[in-house]
């Protein structure tokens, strides 16, 4: 036992000082001072005038967070009238099946179970009425208690994400449950609420010269759980109203920087984690202080347009730009990701969200996509919400009438398929700026919003391919240290996009004004096919002296792309062209064979320039490491990949590659 308390407080001082290497950079912009704001801060007069305040009808009354008795009321009707979502539910109930983790309760996303699952089942009580609900819901409010660190102690102790899914879970657990604790159960929980909610505010008061994070998950999670922990203490403690008044006004600048057209620029993945406290705080901010803030986020209400497109044909898997899992390892069903993200064998991917977009903005096109999803066994974390967000009022768009293919300007971002079927082709294309074009004017708009784009990667020009249940070529996953060469894309003079290599954000420092420059041009899009024009010149450094660099993309259905590419440098380079697989690419006479061995497969020919390098070989990164350090993962094999390189360095380039899928 000794030996084995020493290897934990060795990995924990180990976390601390690789931590220092990566996030050293984000705690010190959020800890720093810019020269740049001053005067008073902008969010003080946001706090002063943005509503906050509890309506007058619910002022000394539980539940009111979400739901007030007359609406638990309602929904046990509905439990009656909608069977199977209430079966769905309850047989997720996590409190009744796993026991809450142990203090300190630091492995990965321990501490977000515990606070998902005390709601769940402090919500299932009050439907059912049954005690072992109430009890287990208890337990797991009393594990959150135990620890003395919400979240990593050596890594944003207390003000991270783990703290966020606590005050939630927490905040509405006491809310839901208030008339069921006794008096010396409601001391307990209050007591620690007001704590972790203190130690929340504190970190994230406006100071002078303080800037946010405002469209990254780091930011806007934490928030979440304090506007849920201040709604349900009013009236209690004097403080919860500054933490309300806090809250409502980070959002303000949230929901403003949010996609202005659907896409999420920080990938799949982490729309399924982040979408839910979005909708969490909004919903929070509707009951509570009656102001409806789905009206002022276009971006959400086109959100179904983004997960239907980012879906792979089957449901199981999704196009994989930006930080998503593990590639290869991911897709071939092994891994840790795998495993984590699937309940019972289903993808767990929120798409409940859709049902509620679809109620919210009477959007018949977002119940189809969530019905669409429901179809290929997805399944959600918080399954309750599925039973309170489902409105059968809204009839919805099948998937089959809703359009096949997509352009999303802001982030020029491209995705075309053959039939929502499950053994379609589908395909997309990446070329715009990591967080959209509006970006740069919203950032001489919010002098205070300060950008951390890692979970975007350096991958302008990209694309990805799948066909008949088949991935085959395409991105290589969730990597610490995102690098160009691990997409479908060109390196020149050994240098990739913006700043890679130093870190997890590739973007760092790069001025928005270069990285808005990157853009889609004349993209045609039909039944038969597409093409574009890609303008990838600003995705590079000044120093690596890309003069020009346009790829044409062009598709001909039923499955042949032409990828031309023209660069032109100011001094002699060797430019290299990068093309992934999965599993295995063979050189063939006249070109290379991915995917073999099954069909389909994709056959690719180089058809400039005549001479040409090509080396093929394994495709490696840094994978993602723990929380705190996350560049300083191991290294990792994903795939293999094809590098076509010029056979000299030239200040001039063509590259014409043809991709043929056969059947």
């Amino acid at each position: 036992m000794q030996y084995k308390f020493k290897a934990i407080a060795l990995i924990i001082l180990i976390c601390v000082i690789s931590g220092a290497s990566q996030d050293s950079q984000e705690l010190e912009a959020e800890r720093s001072a810019s020269l740049k704001l001053k005067g008073e801060h902008p969010l003080i007069a946001l706090m002063r005038s943005k509503p906050s305040s509890l309506r007058p009808e619910l002022v000394g009354v539980h539940p009111r967070v979400f739901l007030t008795q007359a609406e638990i009321e309602s929904l046990k009707l509905k439990a009656q009238s909608q069977k199977d979502l209430w079966q769905t539910a309850m047989s997720s109930v996590r409190a009744l099946k796993v026991e809450p983790a142990k203090p300190p309760a630091e492995e990965r996303r321990a501490q977000n179970e515990v606070g998902i699952g005390m709601a769940e089942a402090a919500f299932a009580y009050k439907i059912t009425g049954d005690k072992k609900y109430l009890q287990a819901a208890k337990e797991y409010m009393d594990a959150a208690v135990s620890y003395n660190v919400w979240g990593y102690s050596y890594n944003k102790p207390d003000v991270d994400l783990a703290a966020g899914h606590l005050l939630y879970g927490m905040g509405w657990s006491y809310d839901l449950l208030y008339n069921d604790l006794t008096p010396a159960e409601r001391d307990k929980y209050r007591s620690k609420l007001i704590r972790q909610a203190r130690l929340m505010y504190d970190f994230f008061k406006p100071k002078s010269g303080k800037s946010y994070a405002y469209s990254q998950n780091h930011t806007y999670i934490p928030i979440t759980g304090l506007a849920i922990a201040a709604y349900a203490l009013m009236g209690e403690s004097p403080e919860a109203n500054d933490w309300a008044a806090l809250s409502r006004a980070i959002y303000d600048r949230v929901l403003a920087t949010y996609s202005e057209d659907g896409y999420y620029y920080e990938g799949m993945e982490y729309w399924i984690f982040s979408t839910p406290w979005l909708i969490h705080y909004m919903d929070a901010q509707l009951h509570c202080a009656g102001e409806d803030l789905y009206k002022a986020t276009p971006g959400l209400k086109l959100a179904h347009e983004y997960v239907a497109h980012a879906t792979l044909p089957g449901g199981e898997f999704n196009f994989d730009f930006g930080d998503i899992y593990a590639g290869p390892v991911t897709r071939s069903r092994k891994g840790d990701d795998y495993e984590r993200e699937r309940i019972n064998g289903h993808f767990r991917t929120n798409y409940n969200i859709l049902y509620h977009l679809a109620d919210r903005y009477s959007n018949p096109d977002a119940q189809g996509v969530a019905d669409w999803l429901k179809s290929k066994g997805q399944v959600n974390a918080e399954e309750y919400w599925t039973f309170i967000w489902y409105n059968a009022a809204i009839k919805p768009t099948p998937i089959e009438r809703q359009p096949r293919w997509h352009y999303f300007p802001d982030h020029d971002v491209v995705y075309w398929r053959s039939s929502w079927g499950d053994d379609a082709t589908a395909f997309a294309f990446k070329a715009g700026p990591p967080e959209g074009h509006a970006t740069e004017a919203k950032l001489k708009a919010f002098s205070d919003w300060r950008l951390s784009s890692g979970h975007a990667h350096p991958d302008a020009g990209s694309f990805i391919i799948w066909s008949k249940g088949r991935y085959l070529t395409g991105d290589s996953g969730y990597a610490g240290v995102p690098m160009t060469e691990h997409h479908n894309t060109v390196v020149i003079g050994g240098v990739g996009q913006s700043r890679e290599g130093k870190g997890h954000d590739a973007f760092a420092g790069v001025p928005y004004a270069q990285l808005n420059k990157i853009a889609l041009r004349d993209v045609k899009m039909s039944e038969s096919g597409v093409s574009l024009d890609a303008d990838l010149t600003a995705a590079y450094e000044p120093s690596v002296g890309v003069v020009n660099f346009v790829r044409q993309f062009e598709f001909k259905a039923p499955g042949e792309f032409l990828i031309t590419d023209a660069i032109k440098t100011d001094r002699p380079q060797t430019i290299t062209s990068f093309l992934h697989s999965d599993s295995s690419i063979v050189k063939a006479s006249n070109g290379f064979d991915f995917e073999g061995g099954a069909k389909p497969d994709l056959f690719v020919e180089v058809l400039e320039p005549t001479l040409f390098d090509s080396v093929i070989g394994p495709n490696y990164l840094t994978a993602p490491g723990p929380p705190g350090s996350v560049d300083k993962g191991n290294r990792e094999q994903r795939g293999v990949r094809l590098a076509i390189s010029t056979k000299e360095p030239v200040n001039e380039a063509r590259f014409k590659v043809r991709l043929t899928i056969r059947p």
